[in-house]
């Protein structure tokens, strides 16, 4: 493949644009897929395409690598996208792709970028073009396939996950910048110290074009120091003011680190769950939406082992809405902390699940007549409420035997209490109850 020039690219184009890898060799990281001897790579050395999607976070190389399969397999390449391209433009695209098989032979890659955002029928105008290979498609997406591709299509591609880019894999990019003359900034010589390209690769959060972003507004804010353009801490503070980590409202990162909160507060490790907390709150995520969470966390991971943490839970979520933030935050941190240490019981979550599935399942079974409402004579008179044992008559406020459930059912065991906390307590009053 023949590499642009800067002319061709355009000499004011953004340098994340100017740098854009042109062949394999370029490309940094995602060494899981394209090292010597990996399934991916052998398949663009030899020429052989298939229908296929690349998901990952931004900035990982998921369209740069499109193209670059496409050229080295000198296929043609039609790119559309998901937000701007209808099944009109598919048709079209279609309609080229057979136009230059029939006329030179040459077939055509289909990349569709954020394919996630094509709708059902999208999504099934291109079943029948993959299936008689009118067209090879690649798409890409943020988001999980599963989730958001249907069946039909998703069973045609084959699926490969690109990774968050490395420090290391982001200095790489960066020293190639800076001494590439031609697409970089090489010819300007600017001088960067370690420190400051261990602050960039950092920042950059694994993703190549925020890097590249990066540097390129802090080298047109560089300083003149003893007659050199030199790339200071400062001036790289000063870019970085407001940037946040990873954080997508809607999308598999929001809900992986929602997982990894939740998960840590019922792995007991409080030091995790305040981590995932503090990642969330910095990117922007809704403190209230956290704190509902919590509560949720609180009744199915901590339960009757420990009932104060339900208070504790609903206690953060008033205290933010009295106080705001950054103040109320510390309330839902102390949450946290609380449920992490606390002794865990999902004993109610999976009694509840279990009563839950009965009641759908069992029809309509009539309530036992001694457990029915009598506040009528008329009801009374039929029997309602007749030979009820009122259990606070009873010894140990107990009434042994008693049948609470539908006469047609048998007695479940729904509610197991594990032997933490409270529930351990709990277990052992029901253990004699039972005896009795």
């Amino acid at each position: 493949m023949n590499k642009q020039t800067t002319r061709e690219i355009g000499a004011h184009a953004p340098l994340a644009a100017r740098m854009r890898p042109q062949d394999i060799g370029d490309i940094v990281g995602q060494q899981h897929l394209l090292a010597e001897g990996r399934s991916l790579r052998s398949a663009i050395e030899n020429g052989v395409l298939h229908s296929l999607v690349f998901w990952g976070p931004p900035g990982v190389g998921k369209t740069t690598l499109a193209k670059i399969i496409a050229a080295n397999t000198q296929s043609h390449f039609i790119e559309l996208s998901a937000v701007m391209a209808g099944v009109k433009e598919i048709r079209a695209a279609v309609s080229e792709a057979c136009d230059i098989k029939n006329l030179q032979g040459i077939q055509t890659v289909v990349f569709i970028d954020e394919i996630h955002r094509f709708s059902k029928s999208q999504q099934d105008s291109l079943l029948a073009p993959i299936e008689n290979g009118s067209i090879i498609l690649f798409g890409a997406t943020t988001e999980n396939p599963s989730f958001e591709l249907n069946n039909a299509l998703l069973s045609r591609l084959r699926v490969y996950v690109l990774r968050t880019l490395e420090p290391a894999d982001l200095k790489v990019l960066i020293d190639r910048v800076l001494t590439d003359d031609e697409r970089g900034l090489g010819n300007r010589k600017l001088q960067i110290s370690e420190e400051v390209l261990e602050l960039i690769s950092k920042a950059a959060d694994g993703d190549a074009r925020r890097c590249l972003n990066i540097l390129q507004v802090a080298a047109d804010l560089s300083e003149t120091i003893a007659g050199q353009e030199t790339i200071t801490y400062q001036v790289i503070d000063e870019v970085l003011q407001g940037q946040a980590n990873r954080f997508d409202k809607q999308g598999d990162i929001f809900y992986d680190q929602i997982s990894a909160l939740h998960k840590s507060v019922r792995g007991t490790d409080p030091d995790a769950a305040l981590y995932w907390l503090c990642r969330m709150l910095s990117a922007g995520c809704d403190p209230l939406y956290i704190a509902r969470r919590v509560i949720r966390m609180a009744s199915e991971d901590i339960g009757n082992a420990d009932p104060r943490g339900l208070q504790l839970a609903l206690d953060a979520a008033s205290a933010y809405e009295r106080l705001g933030s950054p103040e109320g935050e510390l309330a839902i941190a102390q949450a946290v902390v609380y449920l992490a240490c606390a002794p865990k019981s999902n004993a109610v979550y999976v009694a509840f699940k279990a009563a839950m599935a009965d009641a759908k399942t069992s029809g309509s079974l009539e309530v036992p007549m001694h457990l029915r409402n009598a506040p009528t004579r008329l009801m009374r008179d039929l029997g309602h409420g007749e030979n009820y044992r009122y259990a606070h008559d009873e010894k140990n406020a107990f009434a042994t035997g008693e049948n609470y459930f539908p006469e047609k059912m048998q007695n479940r065991r729904y509610y197991q209490p594990v032997e933490r906390g409270l529930e351990l307590k709990i277990k052992e009053k029901l253990a004699f109850l039972r005896k009795l």
